[in-house]
């Protein structure tokens, strides 16, 4: 083993902060430069941390499906969270049935209606939670022969979970609706009223923009809206629910705190009509 003297240490710690301040200038000159060399590294390292991602999950599977002791708690605990979750999504079954209602009355509000076109979708599973102080996503596993699927639409059981902003060759990046960068147009309650939903790093994103004179309601069904061309309309996202005074937030459908499989869906991305505003 090689053993250093204490001034070659001392040199070497004094050196380790200036060397990281200049690889982190060197970093974002080259992404002044060239925008795509960021999202090319950072997707190259994405999938190059896929596979031990994927190792480092496999020991804890492992013990999950163990029999004996070890493996009792841990079913234990599983049996608990799906308990709390049934208990939560009895709260949603009404909520997904007015957006299944919405849906309908749009549908025969209108004449001559095309019908949209079946999506492909295929199911991911969720290898690495990358969230932290300033970013909510989550890293899946993707068929090798899959193509380009940014913009994919990513739901799980319940809901809209977010959509697809780096696709990969063996991993892509969902960037979640609860992210502060994420804005989706919404259409809310029956009438399809407009609005932006506006993530802001917390559990419920904020709604905003919607029309003046006109607040949303709580309890209202929160809904995709087609306006932009990235999301189709009338998928369920949330309800309408209230922080403060002026101040409505929605509640996901999705459980975005347990994510463990997801359906990417891959919907027509040419912008399309807004149906909400065909709605009584």
């Amino acid at each position: 083993m090689l053993r250093l003297s204490i001034p070659v240490r001392q040199a070497l710690a004094r050196l380790t902060l200036p060397v990281m301040l200049l690889m982190s200038l060197t970093l974002i000159l080259a992404g002044r430069i060239d925008r795509h060399i960021g999202t090319i590294m950072r997707t190259g390292l994405d999938d190059a941390l896929a596979p031990l991602y994927r190792a480092a999950a496999a020991p804890v599977n492992e013990i999950e499906q163990d029999r004996g002791a070890v493996g009792d708690w841990f079913r234990l605990h599983a049996d608990n969270l799906r308990l709390t979750a049934q208990n939560e999504q009895l709260e949603r079954w009404r909520a997904v049935a007015l957006a299944l209602a919405a849906q309908n009355a749009a549908l025969k509000s209108q004449l001559h209606f095309v019908p949209t076109p079946t999506p492909n979708f295929f199911a991911a599973r969720v290898i690495a939670d990358l969230g932290g102080l300033y970013a909510r996503s989550v890293l899946v596993t993707i068929p090798r022969d899959a193509h380009d699927i940014v913009n994919a639409i990513a739901m799980d059981g319940s809901g809209v979970v977010g959509r697809v902003v780096q696709s990969g060759s063996r991993s892509a990046r969902v960037l979640l609706i609860t992210d502060l960068n994420s804005r989706v147009p919404v259409a809310i309650g029956l009438h399809g009223e407009r609005a932006i939903m506006e993530g802001q790093n917390s559990a419920m994103p904020r709604l905003i923009y919607w029309a003046p004179g006109n607040p949303p309601r709580e309890g209202q069904i929160v809904l995709t809206s087609a306006v932009g061309g990235v999301f189709p309309y009338g998928l369920p996202v949330g309800v309408v629910r209230y922080k403060g005074r002026n101040d409505p937030v929605v509640q996901p459908f999705a459980g975005l705190s347990r994510l463990r499989v997801l359906r990417l869906f891959e919907y027509d991305q040419q912008p399309a009509a807004d149906t909400s505003s065909a709605l009584p």
